[in-house]
C-alpha cells in the first residue's frame, strides 16, 4: 500500500498575549491507501485538531503535514469533509446538493447524473432525489451529506463524528452503510468518533488519543469490519475478543 496521508512531528500551539496553548504534542502518523482509521480519544485531546491538520484547515506551528509527498497547504477536494452536522445547501434539493461539487469542477453533464444517480441507489435515496433539505431526517440528511463528498472520489474521505448526533438505531444502519460504501469506493477514510464500539465496528485500524495537549498512543489493527462485509448480514459480531478490546482501549483513554 502507498502512504496517502504523512505527518512528521506535526504540532499545533495557539498563541495568544497572555499565554501559548500547546493543542497537541508533535503527532506522526501514516495513513495508508485504503485504510480505513478511527481515531478515539477523551474530549480536547485534539482529535478534530488533527483532522483539521489533514484537511488544509490549519497549519502545523512545528512539523509537516504531506500528501502524496506534498506539502498540505489548504483545503482540497481531493480531501473530502464530512462533519457531524449537516451542511447541505437548504435552498437545492438532494440531487443538486450531490452534485454540486462536480458542477464547481466543471464536470460534464451526464458524468454528473451518472454518478449521482449511482450514489443516490447507493444511499437508498432514490424517492427523494427530488427533496430538499428540511423534508429528510437527519440520518437522511446524513446519508446524503457522505454522498455529496463521496461522488467527487476524494483520496482521503475526513469524518468529524459523522453520527454522534443520530439515534442509536440510525447510527447502526449508518455504520452498516459506511462499511458497503468503503467496501465499494475503495476510499481511504479518517473518522473521529467518541464511541468505541463504532470505531472497532468501522476501522481497520484504531488510533488511540492521549488526553491534552493529545499525543498518540497507541495503533491498533483490527477486522471486525471485513468479517462483517464477508457475511450477507453486514453485522459485526461482538463477541468475547471485540468486548476485551473495547475495555483495553477504554483503560488506555482513561489512563494515558
Amino acid at each position: 500500500m502507498e502512504a496517502v496521508v504523512t505527518l512528521e512531528n506535526a504540532q499545533v500551539i495557539y498563541s495568544s498575549k497572555k499565554d501559548d496553548l500547546t493543542a497537541t504534542d508533535p503527532l506522526s502518523l501514516t495513513i495508508q491507501s485504503g485504510e480505513f482509521i478511527c481515531l478515539v480519544g477523551p474530549s480536547g485531546c485534539g482529535k478534530s485538531t488533527l483532522l483539521k491538520l489533514m484537511a488544509g484547515y490549519l497549519k502545523p506551528s512545528l512539523g509537516e503535514v504531506r500528501m502524496n509527498g506534498e506539502i498540505i497547504d489548504g483545503p482540497d477536494w481531493r480531501r473530502g469533509v464530512v462533519f457531524q452536522t449537516s451542511t447541505l445547501y437548504p435552498w437545492l434539493t438532494v440531487r443538486k446538493n450531490i452534485e454540486y461539487g462536480m458542477k464547481m469542477r466543471k464536470i460534464p453533464v451526464n458524468k454528473r447524473q451518472e454518478e449521482t444517480n449511482f450514489f443516490l441507489e447507493q444511499i437508498e435515496m432514490l424517492d427523494f432525489a427530488d427533496c430538499y433539505p428540511h423534508e429528510l431526517s437527519g440520518g437522511m440528511k446524513q446519508r446524503v451529506a457522505m454522498a455529496r463528498t463521496m461522488v467527487n472520489h476524494p483520496e482521503l474521505l475526513l469524518m468529524d463524528e459523522p453520527f454522534g448526533a443520530l439515534d442509536a438505531l440510525t447510527r447502526m444502519k449508518m455504520q452498516g452503510l459506511m462499511r458497503k460504501l468503503w467496501q465499494k469506493s475503495g476510499q481511504t477514510i479518517f473518522l473521529i468518533t467518541h464511541d468505541i464500539e463504532e470505531a472497532l465496528s468501522l476501522a481497520t485500524r484504531v488510533i488511540v488519543m492521549s488526553k491534552a495537549p493529545g499525543a498518540i498512543v497507541e495503533s491498533i489493527d483490527v477486522d471486525y469490519s471485513l468479517k462483517a462485509l464477508a457475511e450477507e448480514k453486514n453485522e459485526v459480531v461482538m463477541d468475547e475478543s471485540f468486548m476485551q478490546l473495547k475495555e483495553s482501549i477504554l483503560r488506555q483513554i482513561y489512563t494515558s
